[in-house]
C-alpha cells in the first residue's frame, strides 16, 4: 500500500533538479576557474544521478498502480523519452555529430542484452536456484528486436544509394516507418492481442504487489515523475556535453562511442534497477520485459526521431555499425535466442550474457 503522504525528498529532488537545469541554462557554466566548473559539473551529476531514483520511485509506484504490462511500459516510455530528448539536442549542439544516434542506440541493446539481462539472469537464479519464464512473450520481444536491429543498424552498412552506414532520405523515412509499425505492433500484441503471453503470473509478484495506491499520491506522482524527466533531459544534455568537449579536448579516438554509453547507462539506470529487483523477487518475466522491452523501445522510437531530425536539419546521420559492433550484435542476439528457448535459467545462462558485456566494454576502452 503507497502512502498518501509522500516523503520531502520526493517533491523536493525533481523540483530542485528542473532548477538548476533551468539556472544552467539560463546562466550557464562560470567560467574563468577549473575548479568552479568542476565543482558545477560534480553537483549537477550528484544531483542528476539523485533524481534518476527519486523519479524510479515514482515511475514504479505509478506502475504497479496501472498492472501489468501498462506500467512496464510506463517505464520504458518515461525512459526512451529521455533518451531521445538527450540525442536529439546533442545532435543538434555545435558541430554536425552523425554518429552519436548510432553509438547511443548500440549501447543501449548491448547493455539492456548483455549486461542487465545478464545481471537479472545471474542474480535472481543465484538467489532462486533457476527461474521459468514464457517462451511466447519472451520469443515475440526477441524476434522484434532482431528485426529492428538489423534493418536500422546493419542494412546502412549494404545500401548502395549512398555512402555506407548511411540511409537515403527515401530509406530513412522508409525505416523510420517500418521500426514504428514493429514497436507499435509490438505494444498491441503486448497490451491487447496476446497479453497473457507477457504477463508476471508468478506467485511471487501477487504477493510482492498485494495492494492498490491512493489516487490522490498517485496523480502527484504523475507530475513529480514528469517534472523529474524534464529536469533529467535537462541536466543530462550539459554533462553529456561537458564530456564530450572533454574527451574531444584529449583527443580520444572513441569519443562518440564513450558519450553514446554514458547516454545508454544513464537513461538505463531506472530501468536496470527495476528489473534487477524484480529477478531478486523472483519475477523473472517482468524483469525480462522491462529490460528487453528498454531495447526494442529504444530502437522502434529513437531511431525514427532522429530520423525525423535529421532530415529536417539537414544533418547527416550514419547509422551503420562498425564490422567488430556487428559481431557483438550478432553474438548477443543468437545467445537471448538460445538463453530463452527452454523457459527456464540459471545462472550458467546469466554468465554467458555478462561475458559478452565484458567484451563490449573492453572494445568500448580498448578498440
Amino acid at each position: 500500500m503507497i502512502s498518501h503522504r509522500l516523503p520531502a525528498s520526493s517533491y523536493l529532488v525533481p523540483l530542485g533538479a528542473l532548477a538548476l537545469a533551468i539556472g544552467i541554462q539560463l546562466f550557464g557554466v562560470p567560467e574563468g576557474h577549473a575548479w568552479v566548473t568542476i565543482l558545477v559539473s560534480l553537483i549537477t551529476l550528484c544531483v542528476l544521478l539523485t533524481t534518476v531514483f527519486v523519479v524510479l520511485e515514482h515511475a514504479e509506484a505509478l506502475a504497479f498502480r496501472l498492472g501489468q504490462p501498462y506500467g512496464t511500459l510506463l517505464l520504458t516510455f518515461a525512459v526512451t523519452t529521455v533518451e531521445v530528448s538527450i540525442i536529439v539536442s546533442m545532435m543538434l549542439h555545435g558541430e554536425n555529430n552523425p554518429t552519436l544516434a548510432r553509438e547511443s542506440v548500440f549501447s543501449t541493446v548491448m547493455i539492456a542484452c548483455a549486461g542487465v539481462v545478464g545481471l537479472c539472469l545471474t542474480l535472481g537464479a543465484w538467489q532462486h536456484r533457476q527461474q521459468d519464464i514464457k517462451r511466447q512473450g519472451t520469443s515475440a520481444i526477441l524476434s522484434v528486436l532482431t528485426a529492428l536491429t538489423v534493418l536500422t543498424l546493419v542494412l546502412p552498412n549494404f545500401t548502395l544509394a549512398t555512402e555506407p552506414g548511411s540511409f537515403s532520405p527515401v530509406q530513412l523515412i522508409f525505416v523510420s516507418l517500418c521500426s514504428v509499425l514493429l514497436y507499435a505492433s509490438f505494444v498491441f500484441a503486448q497490451t491487447m492481442g496476446h497479453r497473457d503471453d507477457f504477463l508476471d503470473e508468478s506467485v511471487a509478484y501477487a504477493n510482492n504487489h498485494p495492494g492498490n495506491a491512493v489516487k490522490g499520491a498517485i496523480y502527484t506522482r504523475a507530475v513529480l515523475l514528469v517534472i523529474g524527466l524534464v529536469g533529467i533531459v535537462l541536466l543530462a544534455e550539459q554533462v553529456a556535453v561537458g564530456i564530450e568537449d572533454g574527451l574531444t579536448a584529449l583527443q580520444v579516438k572513441q569519443s562518440d562511442a564513450i558519450v553514446g554509453a554514458f547516454i545508454a547507462t544513464l537513461v538505463l539506470l531506472p530501468e536496470s534497477l527495476a528489473a534487477i529487483r524484480a529477478a531478486l523477487n523472483n519475477e523473472l518475466q517482468r524483469s525480462l520485459n522491462i529490460a528487453l522491452g528498454s531495447a526494442l523501445a529504444t530502437i522502434g522510437l529513437t531511431i525514427p526521431a532522429v530520423g525525423m531530425a535529421s532530415l529536417i536539419t539537414g544533418r547527416e546521420l550514419m547509422l551503420g555499425l562498425s564490422s567488430g559492433d556487428t559481431v557483438l550484435l550478432a553474438l548477443i542476439l543468437s545467445i537471448s535466442i538460445h538463453s530463452f528457448g527452454t523457459g527456464r535459467t540459471t545462472v550458467l545462462t546469466g554468465m554467458v550474457h555478462l561475458v559478452v558485456f565484458i567484451a563490449f566494454l573492453l572494445l568500448l576502452a580498448v578498440p
